[in-house]
């Protein structure tokens, strides 16, 4: 079936429909009026007056997943496309508006946050494997223009929050069991004592992996205390610990492997054991005080480290180079920063207006070593050393930004940032032939962002917004030059955008909500593959890119018992100028043209998601659609993974008892048992672009929550 019949059939069953459906493994996704959403930075302007596109995801503790992947809860936010790997070694490949699509692992163009502390280091570069989903109250995401004011790699803000303990919450414990062998078991504490609250979250997960050689453990511990020092002040207390143990690598396949056996391992993953260690712990400590009635400052400082092992299938011939930095990665990052921010609401010219400021600090201390990953015949064993190199990188930010209603229907929301990112890199590995790759650089830039809101009526609202972003290189594209050089990469450049949206919300009856937007991000100087020998990605500033489109999302409650999301994307991201990439084996001169009008690889054109629940006094269920189009996966266009079209079917029972409640809950992911491409791995220099996804999967579960 094809990704234009897929979607057409998804419309036609919700719409007429009259089975039952209920909830992905995040919960049911709504805004939250009763939360003040903290993405646009503005404390009396709720995100329905704010001239952004911004949506709030609820995690509430009555979803039917595993409550393991974030990306399982985000399929419902328009522009934004999270793609779940089956390869827990590598992270969820994230993108929003076509921006992070080409990251190969993690998380990069895209600033993360957990509980307000940075998830994305000053490069970038970030991670959602900490993401506690068992604690989370609500995950906020912002796209668009506004995203700027958060400084570099911001194409889209995704903010994770846990719930501050309250008295009489309840606790729960969870499991969960599916196929490959998969199980999760957690346990959430939440409450308070006096002016402490508390909420405890922890779990474990463990998998033997869809496809061969892709095992993985996960734990995950988060710790959230909120003490009411008084009326006025309040202090936050997170702590977080993530522990990743040898995750198995699968790799991706090349089409021919894929269509013989999708379930299947690239054979060099065996043979090397391709696997990761990542064990990350941190903690952050916010303080909040209110100053009378108008101002208000919050100081927030955090420290944590982690620590990365991983061993690739890097040829051992390709180690003979002097400058090759062997196939074991052993990286160890200490990091840590402070944000101070001042907010103040009164008037201007007798109109509401509201001015905050602030300024921030995050540094990463990087000691990154590497290691042949032979010893003599034996192969996936750490071997001699090949690289030793300390990395620092930091920023250094100032932004402001002011809301005021200048007149009874019209509103003006505008700011800056001013961001300086410094590199630092010191080689302490120096050998013949491998002469000292030490260096620095550092880049400014100002990123002015402005909106105006229209509000032609009480539930109607219009905005146009414009503003200018940038990202530069992460430590992983400054790694190696483009020519095949020694020494990093330092003449890279930020990649610099331009950005505008028109956008309109609308609010109706029985929570109906329709919103809508329209927009266009100009890049100059785009970071993209040029050459990739040995295992090894080069970057250079290659071209101009443009990616535009349009989202909408609709939600409506049919009746006191059916409700209906809709989700639907449109997007043409391509590249705006010719440029020339590197395509045989040992190429250190690029010759092979790419097109002006090309695709940007890994960016889907058209994305689609459908819900429609059911719930009863006990009894609940739900049907839920996402289509998916095809992407291409490097920047010659030679190949592409064709789009796709999933069903997934849910069911739940809870039964009410003196102490508490006990709740069972089954899901069925693909359901019809569609073969696709979960996720691309871009520009891959082996061919193994492909990611299969599962067919057919079954998860059953169960959740004890009960009062103290």
């Amino acid at each position: 079936m094809t990704y234009g019949y897929s979607a057409l059939a998804l419309l036609g069953f919700l719409s007429f429909s009259t089975g039952a459906y209920a909830q992905s493994p995040g919960d049911d996704p709504v805004t939250l009026d009763r939360i003040r959403v903290q993405a646009t930075r503005l404390i009396g302007v709720g995100d329905f007056d704010t001239p952004a596109s911004v949506h709030t995801v609820s995690l509430g503790d009555d979803g039917n997943g595993d409550a393991v992947d974030v990306s399982d809860a985000l399929g419902s936010v328009p522009g934004l496309l999270a793609r779940d790997r089956q390869n827990y070694a590598q992270d969820t490949q994230l993108s929003i508006r076509g921006f992070g699509a080409r990251s190969t692992f993690g998380v990069r163009g895209v600033r993360l946050f957990s509980d307000g502390i940075p998830a994305s280091m000053p490069d970038g570069q970030g991670q959602l494997s900490h993401f506690n989903v068992l604690g989370g109250e609500r995950i906020e995401i912002m796209r668009g223009p506004f995203s700027a004011l958060y400084g570099n790699s911001s194409g889209g803000v995704v903010q994770l929050w846990s719930a501050e303990g309250k008295e009489g919450d309840p606790w729960r414990v969870r499991a969960t069991a599916g196929g490959d062998d998969a199980y999760t078991l957690g346990a959430q504490l939440r409450g308070a004592h006096g002016d402490l609250g508390y909420n405890l979250a922890a779990s474990r997960f463990d998998t033997q992996g869809y496809r061969d050689h892709s095992a993985a453990r996960r734990d995950s511990l988060n710790a959230r205390f909120d003490f009411r020092i008084d009326p006025s002040r309040k202090l936050t207390l997170v702590l977080n610990h993530v522990d990743l143990p040898d995750a198995d690598d699968p790799l991706g396949l090349t089409r021919a492997q894929y269509q013989a056996d999708p379930r299947q391992a690239a054979a060099v993953a065996t043979q090397f054991d391709t696997r990761k260690s990542v064990r990350q712990s941190q903690g952050g400590l916010t303080y909040e005080q209110q100053v009378g009635n108008a101002q208000t400052w919050r100081v927030m400082a955090y420290a944590g480290r982690r620590v990365v092992e991983q061993f690739l299938a890097l040829p051992v011939a390709a180690q003979a180079n002097p400058l090759n930095a062997g196939g074991v990665i052993d990286l160890a990052s200490d990091y840590g920063g402070a944000d101070l921010r001042w907010s103040w609401q009164g008037e201007l010219a007798s109109k509401p207006f509201e001015l905050t400021a602030g300024a921030d600090f995050d540094q990463q201390d990087q000691q990154r070593r590497g290691y042949e990953n032979f010893i003599g015949t034996t192969l996936g064993v750490r071997g001699a050393l090949r690289r030793n190199e300390s990395n620092r990188v930091r920023n250094v930010d100032r932004f402001a930004q002011a809301w005021w209603r200048f007149a009874p229907r019209w509103s003006l929301l505008a700011g800056a940032r001013h961001s300086e990112v410094e590199f630092t890199a010191r080689d302490r590995y120096v050998a013949a032939g491998n002469p000292d790759d030490s260096g620095e650089v550092r880049f400014r830039e100002t990123t002015p962002v402005a909106g105006l809101m229209f509000e032609p009526g009480e539930d109607l609202r219009f905005y146009v917004s414009a503003g200018r972003g940038f990202e530069t290189p992460t430590f992983n594209e400054l790694g190696y030059r483009a020519d095949g050089g020694a020494g990093l990469a330092f003449d890279l450049q930020p990649a610099i955008s331009r950005n505008v949206e028109l956008g309109m919300k609308w609010r109706g009856e029985g929570d109906t909500r329709l919103e809508a937007a329209l927009f266009r991000a100009d890049t100059d100087d785009e970071l993209a593959v040029v050459r990739n020998v040995g295992g090894r990605s080069s970057f250079r500033n290659v071209a101009r890119a443009r990616r535009q489109g349009l989202e909408t999302s609709f939600e409506t409650a049919l009746s006191d018992q059916w409700r209906l999301q809709l989700a639907y994307t449109w997007l043409d991201a391509t590249f705006r100028s010719a440029y020339l990439v590197c395509t045989g084996a040992g190429c250190t001169v690029p010759s092979t043209p790419v097109a002006a009008g090309s695709r940007i690889p890994g960016v889907a054109r058209q994305q689609l998601f459908g819900r429609l629940q059911w719930r009863g006094s006990v009894w609940s269920a739900a049907a839920e659609g996402e289509g998916v189009g095809d992407v291409v996966v490097n920047d010659v266009a030679s190949e592409s993974a064709p789009g796709y079209f999933l069903l997934h079917l849910e069911a739940a029972r809870e039964w009410k008892l003196p102490s508490g409640s006990l709740r069972a809950f089954a899901r069925i992911d693909n359901a019809l048992d569609h073969g696709y491409i979960g996720s691309v791995i871009v520009n891959e220099g082996n061919g193994r672009f492909y990611e299969p996804g599962p067919g057919r999967t079954f998860l059953v579960g169960a959740q004890w929550q009960w009062s103290r």
